[in-house]
Order: C-alpha cells, then structure tokens, then sequence
C-alpha cells in the first residue's frame, strides 16, 4: 500500500510518518510547503529526525530518508495544482491522508485568506486528484471547532454543526461539505477526523501548553483567558496517531440505516464518515496549568483574561462511534502527555 500524507512538517503528519513507516508492507510519501506560520526549527527538526537530509529539499524534487527506506519526502504546495496532478498520475497512491492546512482559530481571524486559499481551495486540488486517480480511500483533517456556538456535550458527529465562530472552523466545515459532495457523486470513500487539542512532544508553538512552558520557564506572565473557567478536551498525539492508522484501513462505507428524513451529519447514503478524536475526558484549563507547573517544578504567573473571539468555553468528544467501529478510545492522562511534552521541550531548547 502506497500511502501520501500531506502536512508532513507538521506536528501529527511528522507522527503519523514515523508510526505508519514501521507496518510492513506500507510505503509513505510525504508532502509539505514548510511555511513560515511559526518556528521553522522545529519544522526542520521534525523532518530532520524522520531521516530527511535538509541540504537536498527544494520545490517538486523528492529527498529519500536515511532513516526509513520506504519513506520519501516532496516539498510542495497542495494550490499548484498541476505538479500535484503530476504527482498524483506518477505515483499512484492507494491512500491520501490530508493533514497540511492553516491551523489556529485566532490567526485565521486576521489573515482570513491564507486560510481560504490553503484550507478550502488545497483541499479542492486533493479532492480533484484522487477522484481522478481512484484514491481508495482520502481521510483528512477537520476540527472540533467546527461545533461552534453549539452547547450540547458532549460534541457528537450527529449534531448539526452550522454555526462555527472562526473562519479556521468554517473552513473545515467546508471541507467536510466538499468531501460529502465527492463522495456521492464520485464514489470516493471520504472520512474526516474531528481532532480534539492535540498535544505532546514536537507540538506546535502556538499552542497552549507550547506557549505556558515557555513563558513558565522564562517568568513570564501566561495568559489564562476566560478567566481559566475554560474546559478542552486535550488528546495526546500518539493517541491521535493510532485513530488515523485505524481509520487508515477502514474506508468509509455507506450507512445502510442512513435516513434522509432524519439525516445523520456524521454518516451518509455515499461513502463518507466523520469521526470525533478526543480523549473524551475534559480538563479545567487551571487543571491542565497545574499540571505543567507540576512537570516544570514551577509556579506560572498568571494573567486572567475574557474569552477571545472565536474561542468556545468548553470541548468534550463523543467518540462512540471510535469505539462502535474501530474499537479504540484514546486514554493517556493529562499528566503523562504533559510530562513525556515537557521532557521533550527542555531536549530540543537545551532548557
């Protein structure tokens, strides 16, 4: 099995390679722009450690690993679409994971177009390409702010979810929307994976607890916003990784109970699926603070703020369909994850 993975620079592709790169038989080929939305140290770094020599990338040109035989790294953007059709007709992928999107609720609110050009039109190319190419299956990333002003906890795929708050939310929904529209009238099997706070080692330092350990260890304010009253359920990365190597081998089918006089969003009469990733288990956001100061031995100093625009007050997934389907449920403790994130931080910054 062939399988491409988009976002490889990033915080879960740079996972999902090295978990997918030791099942026999699986050969990986992963794809990234490497912009410049945050740290390229660890961008770099992430790629460097998966075995790829930084002196040989340039644009549309593969860089073998040295470290992994059957993974091969492409530097290109999912909106050049013709060398995308390229790669796509040359290598004739079995599998599409597309993980490479603008992410972050607040930033989308001050560059909105980066985010439609990335999220929606990206996402476009990589649906033209595998419903030309008989992509077997395309699994991509969606969100949990998709949910929105919705209050209902905890956040299942059957709630309607019209009503995001942030154009990052609405830009995943749109994509959900474009999946559902390629699989009826393609047959392309489409699942989408509504991931909830991600976190742990080679995170993004945009990020919350990226961010909090940083400012801890420099005694540096943090700021708490919604007063700290805030609830997310944060899930650790490998946890993430091993819902989509499930997902992976189990394409989207046709739900045969589908009924359109009582439509289910998370399912369809096409072959298309949504799933919650979550750890299910939410945390008080002072919570998830104690327990970094726990890992640092160090007390934050902290700045209460109001809630920001585009943020929700509280995320809970239901992920019984996870278990339902795949039989699996994501289960590392906030304080494993924080301690295996912050064991790796002081590593990488020498701290």
């Amino acid at each position: 099995m062939k399988i491409l993975i988009t976002g490889t620079a990033g915080f879960i592709g740079f996972h999902l390679v090295n978990k997918l790169v030791q099942l026999d038989g699986i050969e990986v080929v992963g794809l990234d722009i490497i912009n410049d939305y945050y740290d390229l140290r660890v961008k770099y770094g992430r790629l460097d450690n998966a075995g790829i020599e930084l002196q040989y990338i340039k644009h549309n040109t593969f860089v073998q690993s040295k470290r992994y035989p059957n993974y091969r790294f492409i530097k290109l953007n999912l909106t050049d679409q013709k060398n995308l059709k390229l790669l796509f007709e040359q290598e004739k992928f079995d599998v599409v994971v597309n993980l490479a999107a603008k992410a972050g609720v607040r930033y989308s609110i001050t560059n909105p177009y980066a985010y439609l050009e990335s999220n929606i039109m990206g996402f476009y190319n990589i649906l033209e390409a595998s419903r030309h190419n008989m992509i077997k299956h395309l699994v991509y990333a969606s969100s949990s702010s998709v949910y929105g002003w919705n209050e209902s906890l905890p956040f299942s795929t059957s709630d309607n979810v019209d009503h995001p708050i942030s154009l990052y939310a609405a830009s995943k929904k749109s994509n959900e929307l474009l999946a559902h529209a390629y699989s009826a009238l393609y047959q392309l099997p489409t699942t989408g994976l509504r991931f909830f706070t991600v976190y742990g080692p080679w995170g993004r330092p945009d990020m919350a607890l990226f961010l909090f350990a940083e400012a801890i260890l420099q005694d540096k304010p943090i700021k708490v916003f919604n007063n700290g009253k805030m609830k997310r359920d944060f899930t650790y990365i490998d946890d993430i990784v091993e819902g989509i190597k499930r997902v992976i081998f189990h394409p989207a089918k046709p739900n045969p109970e589908w009924n359109a006089l009582s439509p289910d969003p998370g399912s369809s009469k096409a072959p298309y699926k949504l799933y919650n990733i979550g750890n299910s288990s939410p945390v008080l956001l002072m919570d998830f603070i104690n327990s970094i100061e726990k890992a640092l031995g160090k007390e934050a100093i902290k700045e209460l703020l109001p809630l920001q625009p585009g943020d929700v007050p509280a995320s809970h997934a239901d992920v019984s369909d996870l278990v339902k389907n795949l039989d699996y449920k994501p289960n590392t403790s906030i304080q494993e994850g924080i301690n295996s994130f912050i064991k790796w931080y002081r590593d990488f910054y020498k701290v």
